[in-house]
């Protein structure tokens, strides 16, 4: 007769995307309905958590829809190089970015330019995007060069150098793996009104565990402050969970626990057929990363270090984002 602990141990592992589709029922059903920003509308709850474990190459890559985590991996390449301009994007076929120069541009010239002639002009001229593509001081901004200011002999400020965040997380963990201070930040107060959006995903926390027994993990906490739950965290989970794996390759530690807490967690009203849909779905397959390559730094990566096995995802769902 088997004893309850080895019932217990024979039951399936719950896949990890499950509490993904929680959270956005949990959203769905019982989110307070609020007046946003966009005039859209969400439903919201204040708060949420979600953990994944990376070991084994195991990433958080939603399964009830397609995602095209080579656009998520292009963005995240991009922020760490410090560029603010869509253009690099654009030139690889990026769209994510491309609905908030447009609005500005039709805002502050009155020309009601579709948005795929917009996106076409900053490919084809230089000095079209320069003046119209830059998104102001977001992400890869604050996260490779920070602004600092000191003071002249006459009083007033002058700008001092920047601060690359991520390459000092890199130092850090390599050199005093037990500190509590690895942290890559990306709300700068005195900067927010010069981006185009406020860093949703604004704070990045990693902890070393076991350092001391010879083989240490790298976990990782991400707060988000805003978080659209349908479209905006499948691609916030995978590029997190994605710089946790740089991070711990160019440090020599093994893939941890990926942390994501969410602050005002919503769904967007005009959403409704993308959520009814996902939910009606099973995760399947668990998708594994290879990184292929190990560069000289965490800055040198190419979209070409990185394979993915064992995605079969349901076809993609389809949906607007809220300006």
């Amino acid at each position: 007769m088997a004893s309850a602990c080895s019932a217990d141990d024979s039951r399936p592992v719950p896949h990890p995307e499950h509490q993904y589709l929680d959270l956005m029922e949990r959203v769905w059903r019982a989110g307070s309905e609020r007046v946003d920003r966009t005039g859209v509308g969400t439903r919201s709850v204040m708060g949420a958590m979600l953990r994944y474990d990376l070991a084994g190459g195991a990433m958080p890559l939603v399964t009830t829809k397609r995602v095209y985590w080579k656009t998520a991996t292009r963005e995240l390449l991009w922020f760490l190089t410090g560029e603010t301009n869509i253009r690099p994007l654009v030139l690889q076929g990026v769209k994510i970015w491309n609905e908030w120069p447009h609005a500005r541009y039709v805002r502050e010239t009155g020309n009601e330019i579709p948005l795929e002639n917009f996106v076409g002009r900053i490919a084809e001229d230089a000095d079209f995007a320069a003046r119209w593509g830059d998104l102001g001081p977001v992400y890869g901004k604050q996260w490779v060069d920070w602004p600092t200011y000191r003071y002249r002999p006459d009083g007033l400020f002058e700008r001092g150098g920047g601060i690359n965040q991520v390459a000092e997380v890199v130092a850090s963990l390599r050199d005093n793996p037990g500190s509590r201070r690895h942290i890559i930040e990306g709300w700068n107060v005195a900067e927010l009104d010069r981006m185009a959006l406020p860093p949703c995903h604004k704070t990045y926390q990693f902890h070393v565990a076991g350092h001391e027994m010879g083989q240490g993990r790298l976990n990782a906490v991400l707060y988000q402050r805003s978080c659209d739950v349908a479209l905006g965290l499948p691609f916030n989970l995978w590029s997190a969970a994605l710089l946790v794996r740089m991070l711990a390759q160019q440090t020599d530690l093994q893939p941890g626990e990926l942390v994501w807490m969410g602050g005002d967690t919503h769904l967007y009203l005009n959403h409704a057929h993308l959520i009814e849909e996902q939910l009606a779905r099973e995760p399947r397959g668990r998708p594994r990363l290879e990184i292929t390559r190990r560069p000289p730094t965490i800055f040198d990566y190419r979209i070409e270090d990185f394979e993915v096995y064992g995605y079969t995802p349901h076809p993609p769902i389809k949906a607007p984002v809220a300006v």
